[in-house]
């Protein structure tokens, strides 16, 4: 392929570190998943996206001539893992990251199909826990957990540049889905807490551009959920029963396609409220329950 002719072909961004965007824009992804490469000669790449032949590409074209040590995963939702099979398979790299999917044993019978959204034949040959560290030339990449969008979500630390690879768990331009019972609100909240004790100097998010001055939007992305939070518990004292009522209360400017991702994040707020004995529910936290602030 002739430099040039592919339309996500990388751009440097910095020392270490190289951009592509997948082609898959849409509401859920912005303008693609962001495939980061880490390293010069000896490289990783992080969070490989679609299996989209497209893709895997341009990723390829972009490491011409260097070795491809490892493809490194933040979760296995489909937009993030399917292509490390065939980038191992065309360089023999080594796949590591975050754990296999686990399926909740809670089925929400009135949930959509969530399992659908993860890749099913992600196989890392090495799973990272928080803290382990992977070297690449001279650079080194460490795993930090971050449950919470997901329960195998990992962040990726480069000290070297004080960077931080946060996949979907901190972006700029969207909060992020917290979908139950594999996402959980109580553990995404811990683990945002948990980047607030980090000095890092700028997020490389799954989808969209950099955040600059990461302290600073942590507070804001708290504030915002603390808000939310309170939105819904003020819809429950007005009166508001069920998620529908609510979303159509707190959400009305979102575009509609969002909606069944704002009730599942409606749910994991009402389902953390419950855990911290703010509210109350029919039977089972589920998207048709009724809910009704905790009386004292």
């Amino acid at each position: 392929m002739q430099a040039g002719t592919h339309p996500a072909v990388s751009a440097r961004v910095s020392a270490l570190t190289r951009r592509a965007v997948a082609p898959n824009p849409g509401p859920f992804t912005y303008t693609g998943t962001c495939s980061y490469i880490v390293g010069n000669g000896d490289v990783a790449i992080i969070d490989p996206g679609p299996d989209d032949p497209r893709h895997v590409e341009a990723l390829l074209a972009s490491i011409g001539g260097e070795r491809l040590r490892y493809v490194l995963v933040t979760h296995t939702h489909r937009d993030h893992s399917p292509a490390a099979r065939a980038l191992k398979e065309a360089t023999g790299a080594i796949i590591a990251g975050c754990a296999p999917y686990m399926p909740s044993e809670s089925r929400r019978l009135d949930a959509p199909n969530l399992d659908a959204a993860h890749d099913p034949t992600y196989a890392p040959d090495i799973v990272l826990r928080d803290g382990d560290a992977l070297e690449i030339g001279d650079a080194s990449l460490v795993a930090l957990a971050t449950p919470g969008h997901t329960a195998n979500h990992l962040c990726f630390a480069l000290a070297k540049e004080q960077a931080l690879f946060t996949g979907d768990h901190v972006m700029a331009w969207a909060t992020t889905v917290i979908a139950p019972p594999d996402g959980s609100m109580g553990a995404y909240m811990a683990s945002v807490e948990q980047l607030r004790g980090r000095g890092d100097r700028i997020y490389w998010p799954g989808h969209g551009e950099p955040v600059h001055d990461p302290q600073r939007f942590l507070r804001a992305l708290l504030h915002h959920r603390r808000a939310r939070e309170a939105a819904i518990l003020q819809r429950l004292e007005l009166g508001d029963e069920t998620i529908a009522e609510i979303v159509a209360h707190i959400y009305e400017g979102v575009d509609k396609r969002l909606h069944l991702a704002a009730a599942m994040t409606a749910l994991a707020h009402l389902e953390d409220l419950i855990s911290r004995g703010r509210v109350d529910c029919t039977g089972q936290p589920v998207l048709q329950a009724r809910f009704s602030p905790r009386r004292v």
